[in-house]
């Protein structure tokens, strides 16, 4: 646990070779990423990994405030824990909500980040309109699920149609994301769209352009929505590439773990990421 800003935010470091930030989607946790990690370790790359709960999630703080969940808050929250390690630069990998914010701090702090990858995640909503739209959308699904509880939220998540695909999952693997989602709490969950929901994050599609460190764009085949976003986004990119995984929806670090870590592992080649 790491006392940054204010607030406390929990996180794991697992030691390795060249430092990586893993930053993971809405209701998760640090802890989605291990998995990974350990075939990563297989294929000969064992990055320091820095796996923090983002505000709301997890073991770390929900503050209040739903504004200190913000987007400009959050990467302002990851400058400080980098500091915190001693960490200058590193590679940052984020998933879905994670990518957005991967995406924001890259944008805001481009000296820190040497290398990004996105998995299934978005600039944001360029439309302004559609952006309130989406808001209010947030807000008030936030309401419910405070008003409702986790009992209620955790089958309603797992039945969004973006997630059809993990009805191929092995049980014991269900079970796992559903003990990660239970980590957290109504009350973060709901502050957390409110804070840092997509209705609420600027659009960064007009700075992708001066992001020109390496970036790996990662989509599954079966996710169209989003292999869409991620084909429209490469050449808005100076050095980017797109890569699918077959056999995998929105989730391929979960779907086809072995696939995305080897990913990962071919665009984290060298000799710095030898732990």
């Amino acid at each position: 646990m790491a006392l940054i800003r204010g607030v406390r935010y929990a996180y794991q470091l697992i030691p390795g070779g060249e430092p990586c930030l893993f930053l993971h989607g809405f209701t998760g946790a640090g802890d989605v990423f291990v998995p990974v990690l350990e075939r990563m370790e297989i294929y000969g790359c064992r990055p320091s990994a820095i796996l923090p709960d983002l505000l709301g999630h997890g073991a770390s703080d929900v503050p209040d405030d739903a504004a200190r969940l913000s987007m400009d808050e959050t990467v302002r929250d990851l400058d400080a824990l980098l500091d915190e390690m001693g960490v200058s630069s590193c590679r940052v990998v984020g998933y879905s909500m994670g990518g957005r914010v991967a995406l924001a701090f890259a944008a805001m702090y481009p000296h820190r980040v040497r290398a990004l990858v996105l998995e299934s995640a978005s600039p944001g909503i360029e439309d302004a309109d559609e952006r309130e739209a989406r808001r209010r959308e947030d807000d008030r699904l936030a309401d419910e699920i405070e008003a409702r509880g986790l009992d209620w939220f955790i089958p309603v998540w797992e039945r969004r149609p973006i997630f059809a695909t993990h009805n191929a999952l092995p049980e014991e693997e269900k079970a796992r994301q559903r003990a990660i989602r239970r980590s957290g709490s109504a009350r973060g969950y709901a502050q957390s769209l409110r804070g840092l929901g997509t209705g609420r994050q600027p659009s960064y599609w007009n700075v992708l352009h001066t992001l020109t460190m390496p970036v790996v764009l990662i989509t599954g085949a079966l996710d169209a929505k989003f292999t869409a976003i991620a084909e429209r986004m490469e050449p808005c990119l100076p050095n980017a590439v797109h890569v699918t995984i077959d056999g995998a929806g929105h989730t391929p670090h979960l779907e086809q773990p072995d696939r995305f870590a080897a990913k990962l592992v071919d665009f984290f080649s060298g000799a710095e990421c030898i732990g």
